[in-house]
């Protein structure tokens, strides 16, 4: 089978360049091994939140500068500001097209999101369902909050996120009420407790007269509430319009926060994508890996997959956003770390024993999250030093930065995805154009 492009990775690295491949009239087919980490995420998108040496950011991209100078090698430091907005913009643009709407701050600067534990992140682009709370003042217009979960529920315990918010300063004069509501048809539903997730949840909450009497029983528990802070079990497609109904049915302002996985805040972003991307007449190959490729002169020529055996898949250009360690897009072996599929190039890396920090949480990043592909500014790697002209890489593996110490995982694979993309659809016209004056030389 021959693409114009090939992604291998089907997360927020790989499908951001497929779908913008897609739009431009590349034909483009995803590679996706399995479920992607989105379903172990909090649905918002993180851009900056510190810097390499620990200090706090407020506007990701006034401190782009700042970054640079501590991390040359910064994924961001190699799109720089302009592109990086940009890919965010077009971002915000295609998933609002598909139902998801990403908001920041009006002044561009971070806002805080409440996590499952009553603590909080810094992030930039949040879901129209999730409440932005003010990094300078978090309480602000706060006197009253609940939350919620229901009864039975396992994957959120609102005492100890309660416990937690009450032992912030800027809560004290807060006062926060916990509450556990009944799920219509809950004994019908609960064959074992470990099965009752957010997802089964919500397909009980898409009837709408159960959606009633859940909504009769919240205000019966609750009260009167500035703010009513909710587990996300409210479905991935159409959840965002299921909760503006309860809001409408109960007068409350109502923020969902992630839950243990299924994340269904993730989940609403993956769907998002993907059937955008097939809407656009992209193609994903679920459930395939790749297991090598043939390089000739530095080019990579065709890759095999699992299912597809001896039936070589050829492409133009090629992006793997395989992930890091827990996807095993790279592997630790007791002295190395390596991309497994082609044998990448990887960072110089210490003896094993510096590869992390002392104590788990510490101030400064585990070296080992830093580690990755090398690659030059157009995102290339190499084998053997030898640089691979049609390969790219984006997302999580490549080397330089720490995205959870950092706070900016999601920004750095939409933007290194995007900004991939752009590079493909540029050679992509650009070997159409020679070809046609070729064409027009030999009709001549």
């Amino acid at each position: 089978m021959k693409f114009d492009s090939l992604i291998i990775g089907g997360g927020v690295a790989g499908l951001s360049c497929a779908i913008r491949c897609a739009e431009a009239g590349l034909k483009t087919a995803v590679i996706a091994a399995g479920q992607s980490a989105l379903h172990f995420s909090s649905g918002s998108i993180d851009v900056l939140s510190h810097l390499p040496d620990g200090q706090p950011v407020a506007n990701p991209f006034r401190a782009f500068d700042a970054l640079k100078a501590q991390s040359p090698e910064h994924p961001y430091s190699k799109l720089g500001s302009e592109t990086t907005r940009e890919a965010l913009a077009w971002y915000q643009a295609t998933m609002e097209k598909r139902g998801v709407y990403l908001t920041a701050q009006d002044d561009d600067s971070n806002h805080f999101r409440v996590t499952p534990m009553g603590t909080f992140r810094s992030t930039w682009l949040s879901q129209q369902t999730v409440h932005q709370f003010s990094l300078t003042d978090v309480a602000a217009g706060l006197n009253k909050i609940a939350l919620v979960t229901i009864d039975g529920f396992r994957d959120f315990q609102p005492q100890l996120a309660a416990d937690n918010l009450a032992k912030l300063p800027q809560f004290k004069d807060v006062a926060i009420k916990t509450a556990a509501v009944e799920l219509p048809d809950f004994d019908n539903m609960q064959r074992n407790p470990c099965e009752f997730r957010s997802i089964d949840v919500s397909r009980v909450l898409r009837d709408e007269s159960k959606l009633h009497a859940f909504a009769k029983s919240m205000i019966h528990q609750v009260g009167q509430a500035d703010l009513v802070i909710l587990p996300a079990m409210f479905g991935n497609g159409d959840g965002a319009a299921t909760i503006k109904l309860l809001e409408g049915l109960t007068g409350y302002k109502i923020c969902e926060i992630p839950t243990m996985p299924p994340s269904l805040l993730g989940i609403r972003i993956e769907e998002a994508m993907k059937s955008h991307f097939k809407a656009l007449g992209g193609l994903i190959l679920s459930g395939d890996e790749v297991r090598k490729g043939d390089f000739e002169n530095g080019v990579l020529k065709r890759i095999y997959t699992k299912n597809h055996h001896d039936m070589p898949l050829t492409a133009n250009h090629y992006l793997i956003a395989s992930g890091s360690f827990f996807s095993r897009g790279m592997s630790a072996q007791r002295h190395k770390v390596e991309e497994p599929v082609f044998g990448l190039d990887m960072t110089d890396l210490p003896h094993r024993d510096h590869w992390y920090q002392s104590q788990f949480f510490a101030k400064q990043s585990h070296p080992f999250l830093k580690m990755g592909v090398t690659c030059n500014a157009q995102l290339q790697p190499s084998i053997n030093n030898q640089r691979i002209s049609n390969l790219y890489c984006a997302g999580a593996l490549l080397a330089h930065y720490d995205p959870v110490f950092e706070g900016c995982g999601s920004g750095v694979a939409i933007s290194t995805g995007y900004y991939v993309a752009e590079q493909m659809i540029a050679a992509q016209n650009s070997n159409q154009t020679t070809e046609e004056k070729q064409q027009e030389r030999t009709i001549a």
